[in-house]
């Protein structure tokens, strides 16, 4: 029996009332400072989509080919943010500075993610716009590049463009194996699967990369300005401010990778995307490694008639 034919086990409860309601299944890895598997959980060996845990190897990708971002712009390259207010007006300022419009945007109109920011969006009369979609950032930047190598800019999304061969490359080198599938992302990029054990080489191979190379600098801004790489009220942010040289990206489908800079690394997925339950895994994940990250992840309350009835709670 295949790795993959073995139901993942039970990495957190939905408890309601002391009763247990839902159950979360899933997989994780976590590398030891010289890289190899100090422990691991379900399968870390069969590709998954990593979603928009690849963007600092996207983001990575834009600066090889010669765009040169740096601080908030490229940590917001790198992002799937808020939507936030200064997350939009960054994305405008930096399509006028490379001589673009939103209108070549291709990743779809949206909201806010962040649902108090939405709620004053929708409030304000807006309506679905690609700025605010939380991609804008990295199709901004993959837009500015492909106008500086002179690439088409109509078909800057397809597989076959040279730059997203580029990243494609970055993705392998980064994650040491070869891509094993590539699918579309929910923003109409290219999604390239690697296994979890490949996910948190990954981000290690970025916060130990060379200072100066590619994968170094945007380690370096997004963890200089994680804000910009989430949002004012989102666990990335929160985790790079509380543990000094973090990186953390989280995807969709619930998937974490962070790397801590003494070459550490995690990564998992929630077999089912059960994305209520990424802060409370990675919460443990990090207890488990001696990593204190305070209050704001870990434990999540669970609401019957607006007050605490349970909580979500890790079990591994």
């Amino acid at each position: 029996m295949r790795d993959s034919d073995v139901a993942p086990p039970v990495l957190a409860e939905v408890v309601r009332s002391g009763f247990v309601e839902s159950r979360h299944r899933g997989s994780l890895v976590i590398l030891a400072p010289d890289g190899s598997v100090e422990r691991s959980l379900g399968d870390v060996t069969t590709p998954i989509f990593p979603r928009s845990s690849n963007k600092p190897m996207q983001a990575a990708g834009v600066l090889r080919a010669g765009l040169d971002l740096t601080g908030e712009r490229l940590a917001l390259a790198a992002a799937s943010h808020s939507g936030e207010l200064f997350h939009r007006d960054l994305v405008r300022r930096l399509l006028v500075e490379h001589g673009l419009d939103a209108g070549q945007l291709q990743c779809p109109p949206d909201l806010p993610l962040d649902p108090v920011e939405q709620e004053a969006y929708l409030a304000s009369g807006a309506v679905r716009d690609r700025v605010a979609m939380n991609c804008s950032g990295k199709h901004t930047a993959m837009l500015a590049a492909s106008a500086l190598r002179g690439w088409p800019l109509d078909s800057y999304l397809a597989p076959d463009h040279p730059l997203q061969q580029l990243i494609h490359r970055v993705v392998e080198e980064a994650a040491g194996e070869r891509v094993a599938a590539v699918g579309t992302d929910g923003c109409g990029a290219p999604l390239m699967a690697i296994t979890l054990t490949g996910l948190a080489r990954a981000f290690r191979s970025f916060v130990l990369a060379t200072p100066g190379s590619a994968e170094r600098r945007v380690a370096d801004a997004m963890r200089a300005h994680p804000e910009y790489v989430a949002g004012t009220r989102r666990p990335d942010t929160w985790l790079m401010r509380a543990v000094p040289g973090a990186l953390s990206k989280m995807g969709a489908e619930a998937v974490q990778a962070v790397a801590l800079p003494d070459g550490r690394a995690l990564a998992f997925k929630v077999e089912d995307g059960g994305g209520r339950v990424l802060g409370t895994v990675l919460g443990r994940v990090l207890g488990l490694m001696g990593v204190d990250v305070g209050e704001r992840l870990g434990r999540v309350a669970v609401l019957g008639g607006g007050r605490e009835v349970g909580e979500i709670r890790a079990v591994f």
